[in-house]
C-alpha cells in the first residue's frame, strides 16, 4: 500500500509549474530529449535522496534548517534570475534546427542546473518533511531504514514517470511547434522564473 503511495507522491509533487519543470521544459526545448531527461532523472533522483534523508532523520535526528533559510532563499533567488536572463536572451536568437539532429554531446550542465536548484529551494525541504511527518504520524511507513528506502525509491519512480512524460511529449510535438512560439515561450519562462525569484525574496520580509 504504501507503495502506492509513494508512487502516487512522486508523480504529483513533480506535476506543479515549478522552477525544476521550467529547466526540465527548456533544456528539452533548446537541445532535445537527452539533455531533458538528465534534468528530470537529476531532480528524480533527489526526490529520492531528501525522501530517505528525512524519514531517517524522522527516526533518528532532528533537523532544524531555521538558520539557513535566509541563504538558501538568497541563492535559489540568485539562480532563478540568471537562468531567467539566459532564457530571454535565448528567446532572441533561438533557431529550430532543420537539418538532422546532432548527436547529443556528453555534458553535466542539465544535472548541474537542476541539482542548483532542487538544493537552493527550501520549499521542497518543507514539502518533504510533511510527507515524512504524514508518513510516520499515520504509522504508514514502519520504522526502520529499508521501509523508508523503499518508500522513497518510489516517490522517486513516480517522479521519474512524470519527467519520462512531459520529456517524451515535447519531444515528440516540438516539430509542430513554430519558431516564434517557441521563442515567446522561452520569454513566459523566463518571466515565471523571474516572478518566482521575487516572491522568493519577499519571503524574507513577510
Amino acid at each position: 500500500m504504501f507503495i502506492l503511495i509513494g508512487l502516487l507522491v512522486g508523480f504529483v509533487a513533480a506535476i506543479p509549474l515549478g522552477p525544476i519543470n521550467a529547466f526540465v521544459l527548456s533544456q528539452t526545448l533548446k537541445r532535445g530529449s537527452s539533455h531533458g531527461l538528465l534534468a528530470g532523472m537529476t531532480a528524480a533522483v533527489l526526490d529520492f535522496v531528501y525522501c530517505l534523508a528525512i524519514l531517517a532523520g524522522f527516526f533518528h535526528i532532528k533537523f532544524n534548517l531555521s538558520p539557513a533559510l535566509p541563504y538558501l532563499k538568497v541563492v535559489a533567488a540568485g539562480l532563478l534570475f540568471a537562468i531567467g536572463l539566459r532564457l530571454f536572451i535565448q528567446s532572441r536568437t533561438f533557431t529550430l534546427s532543420t537539418g538532422p539532429q546532432k548527436p547529443w554531446a556528453a555534458t553535466a550542465r542539465p544535472a548541474v542546473g537542476a541539482l542548483l536548484l532542487y538544493v537552493s529551494n527550501p520549499s521542497l525541504y518543507f514539502f518533504w518533511f510533511a510527507v515524512a511527518g504524514t508518513m510516520t504520524a499515520h504509522g504508514l511507513v514502519r520504522q526502520g531504514l529499508g521501509w523508508a528506502a523503499l518508500f522513497s525509491l518510489a516517490c522517486g519512480i513516480g517522479s521519474t514517470l512524470w519527467y519520462l512524460m512531459i520529456v517524451k511529449y515535447i519531444s515528440n510535438h516540438k516539430h509542430k511547434i513554430k519558431q516564434d512560439t517557441i521563442r515567446k515561450l522561452f520569454v513566459v519562462l523566463a518571466l515565471f522564473l523571474a516572478g518566482f525569484a521575487l516572491f522568493t525574496i519577499g519571503t524574507l520580509f513577510f
